[in-house]
């Protein structure tokens, strides 16, 4: 409950306070979003399957942020920035919709 309410206070701060984005780090800001969203996702199958671990979670959340985003960083320093954005995007993608799968098969026991 605390979660889903910091979450909404999250939400609405965002929206009054409509923050701006460094112009340098907006090309990391979907990257980041897509790794964020892996995280929350795979903690929901985690909680469904009666395995989560708040620790886990922070460390895999914060994880998955700083390590695509730093692959997109290496990528853009190498000039193939676009290309292994793509990467990791298929990447946590198939993530995102594998766990979505779990967790859409353990609610509707399907």
């Amino acid at each position: 409950m605390i979660a889903v309410l910091g979450l909404l206070v999250g939400v609405l701060l965002g929206f009054l306070v409509q923050p701006d984005v460094p112009l340098g780090l907006e090309p990391y800001l979907p990257i980041a979003v897509v790794a964020a969203l892996d995280a929350v996702f795979g903690a929901l199958r985690a909680y469904l399957d009666g395995i989560f671990d708040d620790k886990v979670f922070v460390v895999s959340f914060l994880s998955n942020v700083v390590i695509a985003s730093g692959i997109v960083y290496l990528g853009d320093r190498l000039g193939v920035g676009g290309q292994l954005s793509t990467g990791v995007i298929v990447v946590l993608g198939i993530r995102i919709f594998t766990n979505v799968a779990a967790i859409r098969r353990h609610v509707f026991h399907a």
